[in-house]
């Protein structure tokens, strides 16, 4: 007699992939990528194929979110070193035998084109976690030093190309994870009170260091030319301060409600420069005005906190650590993009987190997403 199974209804067979996920953090993700999608058919609707291929990215990003979150954290940390390894080789490679474009080599073809660096922004919290979690309960001084020999080989890499946006993000998640591991506070103050003392006397010279000719050694000229027009964008009006000037215009000339949906006359009239990338807050901003931007910080700080929250429930240092810098890596995403288009930071290619367009960019927050969720899924399943 033929024995015969009976099938189980889908609903069951794919209800293990999402067991356990944390659903706060699934709601502020909705909620971002949908006003990331209204966004880009606004802005992108005139732009060629800008908003379908924004959705493509996105859907792209959910099947890799997905497919992380279902690696526990434990296979994870045993990926750590494999990852930063290969990205740090990828990164010499760009040096050896990248492409160049717009006067930056960023990218190396390997059939498909694609840029390291954006790795380097999921290997670097991954490489550090995994260090302190294999020193803890013996932390000496000298772990923080390998850590910041860690840290600094493929920062430095990355200014090199130059990609000065993505090495501070890099740099920034792992002074993160190396604040978090125990880090004491008289080796962080000293460097914050430099970092100070340098901002009020750029300020304060800025006429001189600023003036033609003079060369910073330290930043390329185009880097110079984007902190000196930070200063005085009017200085160059048609030139390096255009970008600021236009997008402070539009972010202003939103007001509370906003122009309205599709209505951004700055946006369509083709004064907001790359729009549909670096400065679509910008674009944002004037179609829904105060209270658009603040329903997108609103969705942006939960998110956040919602990530802070995990790590502090993380059942190991490293899922927590991990989890931490993870979260405050998105923080600095949005506060360097909005500072930047709202000309209190200068100019850097940071793309802003669900509403930016870039793929590399969006498979790679998806990439960090589904390592929160699985830290969050770990604790959830994990046996009381």
């Amino acid at each position: 007699m033929p024995l015969v199974l009976n099938k189980l209804p889908l609903r069951q067979r794919i209800a293990p992939v999402f067991r356990g996920f944390d659903a706060p953090l699934l709601l502020a993700m909705a909620l971002l990528a949908g006003l990331g999608l209204l966004t880009m058919y606004s802005v992108g609707f005139d732009h060629g194929a800008r908003f379908s291929q924004h959705g493509r990215n996105m859907l792209i990003a959910l099947l890799v979110l997905l497919l992380v979150a279902q690696i526990p954290p434990q296979r994870l940390m045993a990926l750590a070193l494999p990852i930063y390894v290969a990205g740090v080789l990828l990164l010499l490679g760009v040096e050896l035998f990248g492409i160049e474009r717009k006067g930056s080599q960023r990218w190396i073809d390997l059939g498909v084109v694609i840029q390291p660096s954006e790795l380097l922004k999921i290997a670097m919290p991954l490489m550090l976690a995994w260090w302190f979690h294999r020193r803890e309960g013996r932390l000496m001084p000298l772990d923080f030093v390998v850590a910041l020999l860690v840290l600094a080989l493929p920062t430095a890499l990355i200014i090199n190309q130059p990609d000065l946006g993505t090495a501070l993000l890099v740099l920034a998640t792992g002074l993160f994870v190396i604040f978090f591991a125990g880090l004491s506070w008289k080796f962080i103050l000293p460097p914050l009170l430099l970092a100070a003392l340098g901002v009020v006397a750029l300020i304060v010279m800025e006429p001189q260091w600023c003036a033609p000719g003079v060369d910073w050694q330290v930043l390329h000229e185009y880097q110079r030319r984007r902190v000196c027009t930070l200063l005085d964008p009017l200085e160059d009006p048609l030139g390096q301060g255009f970008h600021v000037i236009q997008s402070t215009i539009a972010i202003g000339s939103g007001g509370i409600w906003g122009k309205g949906f599709m209505q951004g006359t700055q946006t369509h009239l083709e004064f907001i420069p790359e729009r549909t990338t670096d400065f679509v807050y910008a674009a944002f901003a004037e179609e829904f005005g105060l209270v658009g931007v603040l329903i997108l910080f609103g969705g942006f700080l939960f998110l956040i906190v919602r990530g802070l929250q995990i790590a502090l429930e993380a059942p190991t240092l490293f899922a927590r650590l991990l989890a931490a810098a993870l979260s405050l890596s998105i923080f600095v995403h949005v506060f360097v993009n909005i500072g930047m288009v709202s000309g209190i930071l200068p100019v850097v290619g940071l793309p802003l987190p669900f509403i930016s367009y870039g793929g590399t960019a969006m498979v790679t927050l998806g990439v960090g997403l589904g390592m929160l969720l699985s830290i969050a899924r770990a604790r959830r399943l994990m046996p009381s």
